[in-house]
């Protein structure tokens, strides 16, 4: 069960000991955060809703420190049933994904065989995908209609994590270049389980800013909760899963300075699992609709979320 950040399956492998600890470990640390996020003073919900872009992207630093929104029973149960969601949805793909796997397996241009190497190169390999990957989901609108739905939560804790799309499949083509190169299928299905794991820690507000060596190099709270942000300056930054080497790299980094407005642009106010799963397809499907030429309707699924015809 790859239950965090955006779930990929590159093939059918049996439930393994990670497996069977994630989900218990998952409801212990939540219950945690709770406990923790209780005895601390949080912010008033939708504080920030009626804050200007201008104020929402204003560089100065707080005075105050990082003020947590906490737990919302609704919005929780709301995560974890897309995460029950997502489960289903990936076993029911995984038998074609997992064939597409090794069928390019079977056409490598490289055999890396099975040394003490492949693991580490396998996870490099999968994170450097994994940020292209994440790009391109907020990039082309139709791959971001999938991912939308982990952005959908107004509130930022360790159940955000769970909050997880049910058309992964959409591009679950991006990591076929591992086979390509010869990286066994069972290093790919690993090096996935633990970058997507990595990710479930760093939906929190009960950790502040971490020392800098370890900022500098990989993902953290604070830098993903920049990614969760809808402040204008927040937006479509710090892709990363592991490593946060890949932003610095290729110019999509932002560190937190200003309060986080969690969420969407336009966030769509609801808990209901089917409308949050398939909101923009059917977005998607009513702009196409009402757009004139094939050039227009093409624009609606393939560029940018929020891109119309200029006429």
């Amino acid at each position: 069960m790859r239950q965090t950040g955006e779930v990929k399956l590159t093939e059918h492998r049996p439930i393994d000991t990670i497996d069977l600890l994630t989900l218990p470990a998952f409801a212990a640390t939540m219950i945690w955060e709770s406990r923790v996020l209780s005895r601390r003073t949080l912010r008033e919900f939708g504080d920030l809703d009626d804050a200007t872009p201008a104020a929402l992207a204003d560089p100065t630093p707080p005075a105050d420190p990082l003020v947590p929104v906490g737990y919302d029973a609704r919005d929780t149960r709301a995560s974890l049933t897309m995460l029950a969601g997502n489960i289903v949805a990936n076993l029911a793909v995984a038998g074609v994904v997992g064939a597409l796997g090794r069928a390019v397996y079977k056409r490598r241009i490289v055999d890396l065989g099975v040394t003490k190497w492949s693991l580490p190169a396998a996870m490099i390999a999968w994170d450097l995908l994994y940020y292209w990957d994440h790009r391109w989901m907020h990039e082309v609108r139709l791959f971001w209609a999938n991912h939308v739905t982990h952005h959908s939560s107004e509130r930022y804790n360790l159940s955000t994590a769970l909050r997880q799309p049910w058309s992964g499949i959409l591009t679950s083509w991006v990591f076929l270049p591992m086979p390509l190169l010869g990286i066994p299928a069972h290093h790919v299905a690993k090096a996935g389980q633990l970058n997507l794991l990595y990710q479930y820690w760093i939906h929190t507000e009960t950790i502040d800013r971490l020392p800098k060596p370890i900022e500098a190099v990989f993902n953290t709270p604070s830098h993903h909760r920049v990614h969760h942000g809808a402040n204008p300056q927040y937006l479509d930054k710090n892709y990363g899963g592991i490593l946060i080497v890949w932003d610095r790299l290729f110019g999509t980094f932002e560190p937190e300075v200003r309060r986080i407005r969690y969420g969407l642009t336009k966030n769509v106010d609801t808990f209901n699992p089917i409308r949050l799963a398939y909101h923009e397809f059917v977005d998607i499907a009513r702009d196409v609709r009402r757009a004139t030429g094939w050039r227009n309707k093409l624009g609606h699924v393939f560029r940018g979320p929020g891109w119309h015809p200029s006429t």
